[in-house]
């Protein structure tokens, strides 16, 4: 039975009496003895039985999130008026404005004598600007009114959906309007797994669980980041003589999207069930299928290709109105970084909400951008300090003049000359290194880690290298890299889906095939999202014993396991499957006993006093996230941290952000001789009900996990990255290159010896279930 039936329910005969009480209770009953369940026209039970809970429980997210119904209303009324303006002011720069009069090209004369251009003068008049309007333009101005009128179309339908999820906060969530921007995401969870329980919003399932929210409003997204991590989608290129690069804008994400989740020949019927072509067994079908993915992957492109030129130009104008002030007042932010649109991907844990990641990289960027800073070119850094030397010269006496006589600046080209070279000065600082400071690439690497929790093995110990440092840019690029890449995107995209994405269809279509499984009460998930250890846990990362996993269906770079931890810490009161919790719990055990070793060694340790103890640790350490075990080798002295770390950018303390199950800026606040309360913290989860505060407090725990959790995979004695068992788990996801020209299947992209026995033992479970 799907979401949007109704419940059937047998009755027996009934008298005149109760079908007047029925009646009174908005039932329905035919004459057959069946009583069809009808929503109530009362606001009390208007929420039962929702036709699309993905889309509903995305609004409900996405308006606690947008702080309410005025600002939602607001900010899109603003982005409507803000298109308008582009479009119009564009075109009245190009077609409305007399550059010779601007330009000083022409005088104007009044009684013989020239006057002085006023702004009147070089603007035309209104009809004349119409005349100049070519067919092109028109042409443009025409495709903009269509959107602009779509779009109107669509902010008022949202304007009804905003009344209604308004509705459904204030009636149901018992939500006012002047609470909500107080109310932490947690909150609102809680009182909607209540509001399940009182109106069956869901009739599959009587109680929903914190999981079953998060798949709804994770589905695709869940899709997206485990096809990251397996490698499927095409978004890692090596380009000749710039080397590996990673290509991911808005706009391909955008097509992306559009193409497998959304679409009209997206691989889903609705929101929740995954059409059957792609669940068919037969495999011979399924190539077909990927043949036809691959035709309007192509189309897909050329459309692009063909709508290049409109999106370009729009880019160009949206930019230059967005970043031309910024960048004139602020050059510098050219130089600053951001996480880039892969990183949020391969980053991110399966069923992690927006403002969850968001928070959580956020929290890393300071000691991300301390670590890049390191690497300075003493070779370009002298090239910098004088080049500034000179333009700061020139810069200085120019603004000297114009302080004595403002009429310097009525000279051709001087002002042009100081905003030049003052833009020049700024760019030079960027490269020039601050001086008294020191850094410890290892100290900050492992801060990184403790707050983006995946790093590969190969960076370990190597963090000081310009290796590593380039394939950590790939995540933390610069902006001026990120505005290139959007500005760009329109005529990269298109050659991507073509060239790129076609080839990858057959890997797509399997993918589908093989890691869906249908959740009741949620509908088709991706496997990877239900963090199920048993069956998709890394060898690499728990016991053998544990996982029945093979190198084709688990997760790497411990994506299934630091997912499973966090989602735990997040959600304390979920309640994970019985090798979900096996799993937690020895985590907790080893946590527990390298915490006791730690209070030991802190007892024995020569007779080291705590307060000498806290000089060997670099000043602040704790509160980068260094964790216990980096304490513990600085205590017996197997690592000697004795370099200066310069901890004025990271922010301490604890600070609450609107939206968050619980932030925290620091990994860690505990001192050395409290440690043990990351045990007590552990011990309470699911043992009681949580207050903010506490929650507050306990999510700092997912840095120390995820750092004992990387520790521990070492300690296993697992070689990294480039070992072979690792390259061949990734060549499950690598077309054969004898047949570059064919479509390949993720099942017959193994490896020649095992791939028909893979297929049987496929086959043969199918064809058994």
């Amino acid at each position: 039975m799907t979401e949007f039936q109704t419940q059937y329910q047998v009755l027996p005969s009934c008298s005149e009496d109760d079908e007047e009480e029925l009646e009174n209770n908005d039932a329905h009953t035919h004459h057959d003895g069946f009583m069809i369940h009808v929503v109530p026209p009362s606001s009390k039970a208007r929420w039962n039985h929702i036709e699309n809970l993905d889309e509903f429980f995305i609004r409900v997210y996405q308006y606690h999130q947008r702080h309410g119904f005025a600002c939602m209303v607001l900010e899109d009324i603003l982005q409507l008026l803000q298109f308008v303006f582009v479009v119009i002011f564009s075109t009245f720069l190009i077609e409305c404005v007399d550059y010779n009069l601007l330009f000083a090209n022409e005088r104007v004369y009044t009684n013989g004598t020239v006057r002085k251009i006023t702004i009147p003068d070089v603007i035309l008049p209104f009809g004349q600007c119409i005349q100049k309007f070519d067919f092109m333009l028109s042409a443009c101005l025409l495709v903009a009114l269509v959107f602009w009128i779509l779009r109107v179309v669509k902010v008022v339908f949202n304007v009804f959906k905003y009344l209604e999820m308004r509705s459904f906060y204030i009636t149901a969530l018992k939500i006012s309007s002047y609470d909500l921007p107080n109310m932490t995401w947690h909150e609102v969870q809680r009182k909607l797994l209540a509001v399940q329980k009182e109106q069956q919003m869901c009739i599959h399932k009587t109680e929903l669980t914190e999981l079953d929210i998060y798949h709804r409003i994770l589905r695709f997204k869940n899709y997206t980041i485990a096809m990251v991590n397996k490698i499927v989608l095409p978004l890692k290129f090596n380009i000749p003589f710039v080397g590996n690069y990673v290509f991911l804008s808005t706009g391909l994400k955008y097509n992306m999207e559009f193409l497998l989740f959304w679409g009209p020949w997206s691989a889903f019927d609705n929101k929740w069930h995954l059409k059957d072509e792609y669940k068919d067994k037969n495999i011979h079908r399924r190539k077909q299928l990927a043949e036809r993915l691959a035709g309007i992957m192509l189309w897909l492109g050329l459309a692009n290709l063909a709508l290049c030129p409109l999106i370009f130009l729009w880019q160009i104008l949206y930019f230059f109105f967005r970043y031309a002030e910024l960048v004139k007042n602020k050059p510098a932010i050219l130089g600053a970084r951001r996480w880039s649109n892969y990183a949020r991907q391969y980053l991110r844990h399966y069923n992690e909400l927006d403002h969850e990641f968001d928070a959580r990289m956020s929290r890393g960027y300071h000691a991300a951008s301390m670590y890049v800073s390191i690497f300075t070119s003493p070779f370009l850094t002298i090239i910098a300090k004088n080049i500034a030397f000179f333009a700061g010269s020139i810069l200085a006496v120019l603004v000297v003049l114009t302080v004595m006589d403002e009429d310097v600046l009525t000279v051709e080209h001087i002002l042009a000359t100081i905003t030049v070279a003052g833009v020049v000065v700024t760019s030079c600082r960027v490269l020039i290194p601050q001086e008294n400071t020191v850094y410890s690439h290892e100290i900050l690497m492992r801060n990184i880690l403790a707050h983006i929790h995946y790093i590969p093995d190969n960076w370990k110990g190597n963090a000081h290298t310009y290796h590593v440092r380039d394939e950590f840019s790939m995540l933390f690029q610069y902006k001026a890299v990120y505005l290139l890449e959007e500005l760009f995107s329109p005529i990269i995209t298109p050659i991507i889906l073509i060239f790129c994405f076609k080839r990858k269809a057959a890997e797509i279509v399997e993918f589908f095939h093989y890691f869906t499984v249908e959740v009741v009460g949620v509908g088709d998930v991706c496997s990877f999202a239900q963090m199920d250890i048993r069956k998709h846990g890394n060898p690499q990362w728990v016991s053998v014993a544990d996982t029945d996993a093979n190198q084709y269906n688990q997760g790497e770079d411990g994506k299934i396991e630091l997912s499973l931890m966090h989602f735990h810490l997040t959600n304390p009161e979920w309640k994970p499957p019985e090798n979900c919790s096996m799993f937690i719990n020895n985590v907790k055990e080893q946590v527990h006993r390298d915490l006791m070793s730690l209070n030991s060694m802190q007892q024995d340790v020569n007779g080291i006093g705590y307060s000498h103890y806290q000089s060997l640790v670099p000043n602040g350490a704790t509160g980068l996230g260094i964790g216990y075990t980096s304490l513990v080798s600085s205590i017996t002295g197997q690592s000697a941290m004795s370099q200066s770390v310069n901890l004025s950018m990271v922010p301490s303390g604890t600070t609450h952000l609107r939206g968050t199950v619980s932030q925290h800026d620091g990994p860690g606040v505990q001192s050395v001789g409290n440690m043990n309360s990351i045990h007590g913290s552990f011990r309470s989860v699911g043992s009681k009900e949580y207050d903010e505060g506490t929650l507050e407090l306990m999510s700092n725990d997912m840095s120390y996990s995820a750092l004992f959790m990387h520790d521990s995979r070492t300690r296993r004695g697992h070689i990294g990255y480039d070992s072979l068992d690792n390259v061949h788990a990734r060549a499950v996801w690598q077309r054969h290159e004898t047949s570059p020209g064919t479509p390949s299947t993720a099942a017959t992209s193994l490896m020649p010896d095992i791939q028909e026995e893979h297929l049987a033992e496929v086959d043969k479970e199918e064809g058994g279930n």
